[in-house]
């Protein structure tokens, strides 16, 4: 690709099966985008969608190092490409949330010492005392959960606190389970960052600060003051503050990018690194959603995220400081019967085809006459249930529905949970949809699985 002959900006994803990058220019068009997949482009680690899936089928994490070496790829591409990384002004970039990375006693020396004649996956293979990561996936610590609600006085009463009631996939209990497992790992780790703390300090060659935004996912920082929590530290390991460092606003400059980007691929001394933060508030900031606004990622499982002004944290979902303004909050609500249920439906009432399916939902009422279902085929997050079921317009439960009618109770159904839980947790709808709108939302809703359409986004309501 042909060199950059303007000012330019850099967006890095560090997600869970790869490693992208894209440039913009001032005008915001995009000038060059490339990826490292790490199943493909790094076998070496033989990890299966970005992962090891240990034999407990609990316990799921991903090696340090191939984030690094990942790093080191598409590095070299752009530079082989003839990028010229001299005109990036400043960039930023987002990390998959709650994998968390121990860096070990004297990495900090290391990082400040790199040498730009070497690969830094090579320079850094010692630095870390967990060699395996983490990471969202991971369900292996229930018990450290019940531990930390305990000691806060109750799953409310934590939500209260972090946003969030405990959950296990994220970091302040995965680093419970290292201290009680393995003592003296965490007696030699000296720094913990998230996913996308961790990707700032490799450019900065120092520590990078956790941001507002991601560290609210770790049931350890107070959302409201944005510190951390003296009992929810204390409940998980002892010295931990000191380890996790200072936290600031998810739109922090940091610093400038270190001397061995400049020295090994010509990047500007000016060049600044701005917070990393986590993918779910990288997508609210991505999208500009304000107040008000509603957005809702389809997908195996769907999320739903908005941003709210004054939250009321619940048992279920959770509530994340606000990447854009530090005075508001995120709020984030996961669905594991997504897409597949979805098709399951199609495949069941519709012959396989969205199609047929779209005509079912549109010869149908809105409302559908008092019919509605609940369609969990594996136990839902939101809310922790589980089997079909199927009520009539007068509340009593059924055992099917006609096959036009089952698949609006199945589209109904969805986005009643999703607006009540929304709800729940401080969401405010500020003026009626209407009912085209809802019929073409929910049409798009099915159709979009199927045909690769852009993520729909349903915004004001």
């Amino acid at each position: 690709m042909a060199a950059s002959v303007a000012p330019c900006y850099l967006g890095w994803d560090f997600s869970t099966q790869q490693l992208k990058v894209i440039a913009i220019d001032e005008q915001l068009r995009v000038i060059y985008e490339d990826n490292i997949h790490f199943d493909k482009d790094l076998p070496e680690f033989g990890t299966h969608c970005g992962v090891y899936v240990h034999s407990d089928k609990l316990t799921v994490t991903s090696p340090v190092l191939m984030w690094v070496k990942a790093l080191d790829m598409i590095l070299e591409k752009m530079k082989s490409s003839g990028f010229n990384f001299s005109h990036v002004r400043a960039f930023s970039g987002a990390g998959q949330q709650h994998g968390s990375v121990y860096w070990k006693e004297g990495a900090s020396q290391i990082l400040k010492n790199l040498s730009p004649d070497l690969p830094l996956h090579q320079l850094l293979k010692a630095c870390f005392s967990v060699r395996d990561s983490p990471v969202w996936m991971d369900s292996s610590t229930t018990s450290q959960c019940l531990s930390l609600e305990k000691a806060v006085g109750g799953a409310q009463h934590l939500a209260n606190i972090t946003g969030s009631r405990a959950c296990e996939r994220f970091t302040g209990n995965q680093i419970a389970k290292i201290y009680s497992q393995n003592p003296e790992v965490y007696a030699q780790t000296e720094r913990i960052s998230l996913v996308s703390s961790f990707a700032a300090s490799l450019f900065l060659s120092a520590y990078a600060p956790i941001d507002y935004s991601d560290g609210s996912g770790m049931n350890l920082l107070q959302i409201h003051d944005k510190i951390w929590s003296t009992a929810c530290l204390n409940a998980c390991a002892p010295g931990l503050e000191e380890k996790l460092g200072h936290t600031v606003p998810s739109s922090s400059v940091l610093g400038s990018v270190s001397p061995y980007y400049i020295q090994r691929y010509g990047f500007s001394p000016d060049c600044k690194v701005v917070a990393f933060t986590g993918d779910n508030p990288a997508s609210l900031a991505g999208m500009k959603l304000e107040e008000g606004d509603i957005a809702i990622s389809l997908g195996t499982s769907d999320t739903l995220f908005l941003w709210i002004q004054e939250p009321t944290p619940a048992l279920e979902g959770h509530i994340f400081c606000n990447p854009v303004d530090s005075r508001a909050y995120m709020a984030l609500l996961c669905f594991k019967n997504g897409s597949l249920m979805r098709e399951r439906i199609r495949d069941d009432c519709a012959s396989g085809s969205w199609d047929e399916f779209s005509k079912a939902l549109k010869c149908t009422i809105v409302g559908n006459n008092g019919n509605l279902g609940f369609y969990f085929d594996v136990i839902e997050i939101t809310p922790e249930a589980v089997g079909i079921h199927r009520f009539n317009g007068d509340d009593n439960k059924v055992p099917d529905f006609p096959k036009e009618m089952e698949i609006r109770a199945l589209i109904e159904g969805q986005f009643m949970a999703k607006r009540i839980h929304a709800e729940k947790l401080g969401y405010r709808i500020s003026y009626q949809v209407s009912t085209d709108c809802v019929l073409f939302f929910s049409t798009y809703c099915c159709l979009a699985t199927a045909s690769n359409l852009p993520e729909p986004s349903l915004v004001n309501g």
